[in-house]
């Protein structure tokens, strides 16, 4: 979050073409959440961060956006669509479960550094663990000489487990398997606990004993990481962690144009319902979750559509209000899509020559090929639907289906894609914009 809107800019740059006036937008948003937090609390709290609104079609880059910002400064990041929300009474999902969401992705999070920086200790633990099973403790009344020679014994053979030459050696382990029980995020708080507690008494139907298991110990050192894990964090620490980072996350509201209601058409009560839920949400209120109660005051929301069949303006007063930063995001031309093809750290191109490597092929694409390849990506938009750099992966997949399909065939050589070939696998294809319909 310390990166200035120009380094943030930069970084965007390397994996999406384009769309200057959007990133621009999106870096000083940023900016401004680092330096609110510099302030004192007395001014954090009456700071409200700006939401924003993406306008533009499909395949134009507003989720990619949103998502590389989140991987890039470590925040809990979720993207939900509008559509699948809607008010009590009719068939959808509450909306708060977008909040129970971003927190489950936060606590995710919040473990997976905790295992990066505890991976020493959970390891130790690990080995530990399954020394103990090759070596069964010794009697509590055991004498000192004995203790010393268990010591010594105990230690050479952790390091025979850690080094792997005891891999395939059998031996049995409990597994709690409880513990690795996804939370259904999307259930509210007290089903959840209520579930908590019905495992709890199943777990003592079973006289509190974990299922035990026989295995090799290069299998129980994968087993045992979930337990190591749990044993060694703090859940309380991680809790609290994980609601900080959430109040602080990114939500991604796609397809917010599907619930604005166009004027000229009659009120649609459902639609006006799902836009009167998001208010409370967006505008800052307390939902409670799981792990504690998440206050959405300065969570950035980012709302985005195409709006093709209504205007932001069509959306109630009062949401549209919650989302000052507008931001139109340009429809991808062909010079665009050649730049997408061939520009961004992991292209399109790159991908697929990295795929083929895997095989022995060296794949190569000749200039007019790749040209060739986002003119056609670009006809195809113009007289079909538009669905921007998307299409791209219909052309190239088409273009490299007889690779894909022999590649085992062509193990040691080079594979070149020229503008003939392309033109002879799309051509007639972009020429029918019947069939092009069906197969591109």
């Amino acid at each position: 979050m310390e990166l200035t809107p120009k380094e943030v800019v930069t970084y965007l740059d390397e994996y999406i073409i384009g769309q200057k006036n959007a990133k621009k937008t999106i870096a000083i948003a940023l900016r401004n959440r680092y330096r609110r937090i510099q302030l004192e609390k007395e001014w954090q709290d009456d700071i409200m961060p700006k939401n924003i609104l993406m306008i533009g079609s499909t395949g134009v880059g507003k989720t990619e956006i949103a998502r590389k910002i989140a991987k890039m400064i470590k925040v809990p990041f979720i993207k939900v669509e509008a559509s699948k929300y809607t008010e009590v009474g009719f068939v959808g999902r509450d909306v708060e479960s977008m909040i129970r969401d971003l927190v489950y992705n936060s606590v995710n999070l919040v473990k997976e550094e905790f295992k990066e920086q505890n991976q020493d200790k959970i390891e130790e633990y690990i080995l530990d663990e399954i020394t103990k099973r090759v070596l069964p403790p010794l009697p509590v009344n055991a004498s000192e000489v004995k203790k010393e020679e268990y010591k010594t014994s105990f230690k050479k053979m952790k390091e025979k487990i850690r080094n792997g030459s005891m891999d395939n050696f059998k031996i049995t382990i409990e597994i709690d398997e409880n513990s690795s029980i996804r939370d259904d995020s999307d259930l509210p708080p007290e089903v959840l606990k209520a579930q908590e507690s019905l495992n709890k008494v199943f777990k003592m139907f079973e006289n509190g004993k974990d299922k035990k298991r026989e295995v090799t110990i290069g299998k129980a050192k994968e087993l045992l990481r979930e337990e190591a894990t749990h044993k060694i964090m703090n859940e309380d620490e991680i809790r609290v962690e994980a609601v900080k980072r959430a109040e602080n996350g990114i939500v991604f509201i796609d397809e917010i144009d599907k619930i604005a209601v166009s004027s000229g058409h009659r009120q649609d009560p459902s639609k006006e319902g799902v836009q009167r839920d998001l208010l409370p949400i967006v505008e800052g209120s307390v939902v409670n979750t799981k792990y504690g109660n998440v206050k959405t005051d300065h969570i950035l929301f980012i709302s985005a559509g195409a709006f093709h069949l209504s205007k932001p303006s069509d959306l109630i007063p009062e949401l549209q209000g919650r989302f000052p930063l507008r931001v139109e995001l340009e429809s991808l031309d062909e010079e665009a899509l050649y730049r997408i093809l061939t520009e961004p750290k992991h292209s399109l191109i790159k991908q697929y020559e990295k795929l083929l490597e895997v095989e022995g092929v060296e794949l190569k694409f000749t200039e007019e090929a790749l040209r060739a390849m986002a003119k056609n990506a670009y006809l195809a938009n113009e007289k079909t639907e538009d669905i921007g750099a998307r299409r791209l992966h219909t052309i190239t997949e088409k273009v490299l289906e007889e690779i894909n399909f022999l590649a085992n065939e062509y193990k040691g050589q080079t594979y070149e894609i020229t503008a003939e070939y392309v033109e002879e696998k799309l051509g007639n294809i972009i020429e029918s914009e019947d069939i092009a319909k069906y197969i591109l």
